[in-house]
């Protein structure tokens, strides 16, 4: 099984994105300057489609 957890978390960091804080069970809440808001990542993302996801809520064009 497959974990994009680290993938998507440097791909969110290399973009300037800003983790702010541990949300409830294993979720954290980051900070994207490029759509202006807070969004959710998930502590072990096992499915590219919510990684992709997570990317596409950060307003990152890039993929996994």
């Amino acid at each position: 099984m497959a974990d994009y957890s680290r993938q998507v978390r440097t791909i969110l960091k290399k973009n300037g994105c800003a983790f702010v804080r541990q949300g409830k069970g294993d979720h954290e809440i980051w900070y994207s300057p490029i759509v202006k808001s807070h969004f959710t990542v998930d502590g072990k993302i096992i499915k590219k489609g919510t990684a992709n996801g997570t990317l596409i809520c950060a307003g990152i064009k890039e993929r996994v």
